[in-house]
């Protein structure tokens, strides 16, 4: 699925941008499906929770047990700026959402449909995990993502596998992008090759009180993914210090990713990348979901906040 100058970039680079991914029907179909799942929220009974990142203590991310138990669910998670200081929402839900999560490829069908897609749509997830070197990879935390309009908040630099870890690491992003993504709303930016020498520090976990709230600890794990001489001839091995970077590097080193709507970027777990915040008047909407190792000699910590749904994970590979 993937060429080899595509799987050398995404080894030296960190990620990879694969221009129309979906086609232009099923982008429609999945933004459709959006504004269904909007329509079925219910204020009266939602608890009205924030999504919230960033912060070393943990104390700063959203914890609460609408979140901490929503891996098999569909559940909704609103802008901070959506609220006005009192505490009232002052924007229609469609304005008001930051993200749909997080079991989105196990119960919307349309979202579902992207793991076994049909000929129209060119890349195939299963067998782009198989080139990347996965042996039984699992799919979680699907969710779609919305940079609201003027109120999308910013994404501070992080790893995805400080909230997805395996030991070793594993984690790769599959973002979709269903709405254009620029510079002006907020568009994705990474820090190229910074996977190979930032290592997986910190972890998200649970709290002590197992569904309330999480805390950032420090990894005690293994903190690369397994070394391996990959297609484009990286040797993961002897990277943390390299260089004597420092975690979050410089800012002018990050560059940014406008991407059009139907586009895949594939994201390793170790890759520092960020987003900022949206004051445009043009939002953009995604939808993502990770892959994780789920073969013997990989483990999927108990304590990470998002835990598997009855059965595991949904295997990619059938």
């Amino acid at each position: 699925m993937l060429t080899p100058d595509q799987i050398a970039t995404f080894h030296r680079e960190g990620y990879l941008i694969i221009p129309n991914a979906l086609s232009k029907s099923t982008v429609s179909s999945l933004l459709s499906e959006t504004t269904r799942l909007l329509s079925t929220l219910d204020l009266s009974t939602h608890p009205l929770t924030r999504f919230r990142t960033g912060g070393s203590s943990g104390k700063d991310h959203v914890g609460d047990a609408y979140f901490l138990t929503s891996g098999d669910k569909i559940r909704f998670f609103f802008e901070e700026d959506a609220f006005s200081p009192s505490g009232q929402l002052q924007y229609p839900i469609p304005r008001a959402i930051n993200k749909i999560g997080h079991f989105l490829h196990g119960l919307s069908p349309p979202f579902a449909s992207l793991l076994s897609p049909d000929d129209q749509n060119e890349v195939r997830p299963a067998e782009v995990a198989r080139d990347l070197g996965f042996k039984d990879p699992r799919v979680l935390q699907s969710m779609v993502i919305m940079k609201q309009p003027e109120i999308g908040g910013a994404v501070p630099p992080h790893q995805d596998s400080t909230f997805l870890y395996t030991d070793p690491p594993s984690a790769v992003g599959f973002w979709y992008a269903l709405e254009d993504a620029t510079r002006e709303n907020g568009c994705l930016s990474f820090l190229g090759g910074s996977h190979l020498w930032a290592p997986v520090g910190k972890r998200l976990v649970r709290g002590e009180e197992g569904d309330n709230g999480t805390v950032m600890v420090d990894n005690q794990g293994a903190r690369f993914p397994r070394d391996t001489e990959g297609e484009g001839g990286c040797k993961y091995g002897e990277r943390e210090g390299r260089k004597g970077q420092e975690e979050g590097g410089e800012e002018g080193e990050y560059v940014m990713a406008e991407v059009e709507a139907g586009s895949l970027v594939l994201i390793h777990g170790n890759l520092l990348h960020k987003s900022e915040r949206n004051t445009s008047e043009k939002g953009r909407i995604i939808y993502t979901f990770h892959v994780i190792e789920g073969a013997d000699g990989w483990e999927y910590d108990g304590r990470n906040w998002l835990q598997p749904p009855e059965g595991g994970f949904t295997k990619l590979f059938t």
